[in-house]
């Protein structure tokens, strides 16, 4: 399995390949010291799993972590600062190791890698949690509002940062889950990432119109208009198309 570290501490990153080198199933494919490099680095290498620092200059791995287009690769986060691990597991990090890496804490990590049946396909897919049909209700809170809302129901999510607006009926409450992770519980038979920031449920669309290189505008019943660029509209003609 193909391995990025990003971590923009030299010695760092060196301790951590030291750690992986006995580990024969993983490949340390290359290194980045920041989030434009690590981006780079994951278009050229296409890694499968990312052992990735929280703290780094000008984005966070948090950050870096929510920017990428899925299906992203599984994600180890390794830091020094614990106050993290919550957002990380929002994201479907696979795990969160504390500076200086422990080896013991290291194997459990590659132990549930291992455990991970391809997992290029896994990526991004909480595990543990099924996937919501649309006959599915799922039970929606924003401060003293409540609702019980079934999945069909839903027809655009949309990225705030690290939170997801959810369009439903007359509501738009906004949640605080980020859309990879409201996306890994989605049925992608229904649900469509249309761009790095919107969901749309397929159902709910009601014209679809060509754009400039490209790409589509799809218009959703109640009004709105999403723009898919021209590798999102190919992906999506290929799975709507007999």
């Amino acid at each position: 399995m193909r391995a990025l570290l990003i971590d923009d501490e030299p010695l760092a990153r060196k301790e951590l390949r030291r750690l992986l080198a006995v580990f024969p199933e993983i490949e340390v494919a290359g290194e980045a010291a920041d989030a434009d490099q690590a981006r780079e680095q994951i278009a050229a290498l296409k890694p499968e799993i990312l052992f990735l620092d929280v703290q780094m200059p000008e984005e966070t791995g948090i950050d870096l972590l929510a920017s990428l287009e899925p299906p992203a690769p599984l994600v180890i986060f390794t830091t020094a600062y614990d106050e993290f691990a919550v957002k990380a597991f929002e994201l479907n990090a696979l795990d969160y190791l504390l500076k200086p890496v422990d080896p013991a804490r290291l194997a459990a990590a590659i132990a549930r890698l291992r455990g991970k049946p391809g997992a290029e396909a896994t990526a991004g897919r909480s595990p543990g949690r099924d996937l919501l049909t649309a006959d599915d209700k799922v039970f929606v809170r924003e401060g003293d509002h409540c609702w019980f809302v079934p999945v069909k129901q839903i027809r655009l999510l949309e990225s705030e940062g690290s939170y997801t607006r959810v369009h439903f009926e007359g509501a738009r409450p906004q949640l605080f889950r980020s859309l990879s992770a409201m996306e890994a519980r989605l049925d992608p038979k229904s649900f469509f990432r249309a761009n790095r920031s919107q969901i749309i449920n397929l159902d709910w669309i009601d014209q679809i119109e060509p754009w400039f290189g490209g790409g589509l505008v799809v218009h959703l019943k109640g009004g709105a208009k999403i723009e898919l660029s021209r590798r999102q509209a190919q992906e999506f003609r290929e799975q709507t198309s007999l």
